[in-house]
C-alpha cells in the first residue's frame, strides 16, 4: 500500500514528533519526552480512532504551515492556533478532512501554546529506544536526533482510500478545558514536605504565582513575593514528571516531560498527571495555585483516564 508525505512549508518556533515517549530508562540519564499537553494529544488521536501512542506533531505558539500530499483525515486539539484548511477556518478539538495539495496552517495561538496534529493511522517515524518522542538534549526521537522540524521536512503517513468512508467529530464544548483561566495544581506530597518548615508549606499553599517567561519542556519557572528558604542539603536524586522544585531563592520549579533525570533541591511533592496539561498550556503572567491533592482520588482520575484512551 502507498504512503503519502506531509510537507513542512513552515515550522514555527517548535514542531515537535511526540508519542508518549520512553520509560525505563533515566537510571541511563535519558528521560521521557512525549507530549507536554498529554489530555489534547490523547484526544487528537482518540478523534481519529487511532491506537494511543500514535506520534503527531506537537506545535508550539503556532506559525506553521504543512503541505498535504494525498488525501487523509487529521485532527487538531490543544491550545487555540487558530488552524485553517486553505484558509478556511478548523474547529479545534476536531477531526477533518483534507485532500491533496491542500495546506494546513497554524497562526499565533488565541488561548494555550500548543496543539497537536494527528493523522489518521499516525505518522510514520522510526522509534529510537522505544520511542519517537523528540527530546533534543539527548538526541533522539524526531526525523534527526531530536531536532524540532524544519521547513522542507516531510513526514509520511498513509493515505485515506476512496472505498473507506471517514466521519469528522467534534469533541464536546465540556471536554474542552478554557486555557486563560488560572490554573489550580493537585499536590502529592512526597517524604520531603516532613524536612520544610510549616510556614514554608503554609505559604507554598497560600500563594498566588505567576508562571514566568523561562518556561520550556523541561520545566516552568513560577514567581512570587521571595521567601527565605531554609539551608537543606540533599543528596541528588532521581526526578518523577510534575516534582516541584523549591530552590535556594523560593521560587517553584515544576519539572516536565524534557527534565533531567537527578536533582538535589528539596521537593514538596509532585503535581498530579492528569493536572500537568493545563500547566503546559499556562502563558507568562497567568495565576497558578497549589491545593493539596488526595492519592486515592488522583489515582483513581489517572485509572479512568488511562483506560478511557487505551494506554
Amino acid at each position: 500500500m502507498s504512503s503519502s508525505i506531509l510537507q513542512v512549508i513552515k515550522p514555527g518556533p517548535l514542531s515537535l514528533i511526540q508519542d508518549l515517549g520512553r520509560f525505563g530508562l533515566a537510571q541511563y540519564g535519558i528521560t521521557q519526552g512525549g507530549p507536554l499537553d498529554e489530555y489534547a494529544y490523547s484526544w487528537a488521536n482518540f478523534l481519529l480512532g487511532n491506537h494511543a501512542n500514535l506520534p503527531c506533531i506537537e506545535i508550539t505558539l503556532g506559525q506553521a504551515e504543512f503541505k498535504v500530499g494525498a488525501k487523509s483525515a487529521f485532527a487538531v486539539c490543544g491550545g487555540d492556533l487558530r488552524a485553517t484548511l486553505d484558509g478556511q477556518p478548523i474547529s479545534n478539538w476536531s477531526s477533518f478532512v483534507a485532500e491533496a495539495g491542500q495546506v494546513i496552517k497554524f497562526s499565533l495561538a488565541q488561548n494555550g501554546l500548543r496543539s497537536y496534529l494527528a493523522v489518521l493511522g499516525g505518522f510514520k517515524v522510526e522509534p529510537q529506544l522505544g520511542s519517537c518522542a523528540s527530546v533534543e538534549r539527548d538526541h533522539l526521537g524526531g526525523l534527526t536526533n531530536g531536532m524540532p522540524l524544519i521547513e522542507g521536512n516531510g513526514l509520511e503517513y498513509q493515505p485515506l482510500l476512496e472505498q473507506h468512508y471517514f466521519e469528522p467529530k467534534q469533541l464536546s464544548f465540556r471536554f474542552q478545558p478554557d486555557y486563560d483561566l488560572p490554573v489550580t495544581l493537585r499536590v502529592v506530597e512526597s517524604y520531603q514536605r516532613a524536612l520544610l518548615p510549616s510556614h514554608l508549606v503554609d505559604w507554598f499553599y497560600q500563594t498566588e504565582f505567576k508562571v514566568s517567561t523561562n518556561i520550556n519542556r523541561m520545566g516552568y519557572r513560577l514567581q512570587a513575593s521571595p521567601i527565605e528558604m531554609p539551608n537543606i542539603e540533599m543528596q541528588s536524586e532521581g526526578i518523577a514528571l510534575g516534582a516541584i522544585q523549591l530552590p535556594p531563592d523560593g521560587q517553584p520549579i515544576i519539572l516536565l516531560n524534557d527534565r533531567q533525570t537527578i536533582g538535589g533541591y528539596p521537593k514538596i511533592g509532585c503535581v498530579s498527571r492528569v493536572d500537568l496539561p493545563r500547566l503546559a498550556q499556562a502563558k507568562p503572567g497567568q495565576i497558578v495555585c497549589f491545593v493539596k491533592g488526595q492519592l486515592d482520588e488522583l489515582q483513581s482520575d489517572w485509572a479512568m483516564w488511562a483506560n478511557y484512551f487505551g494506554y
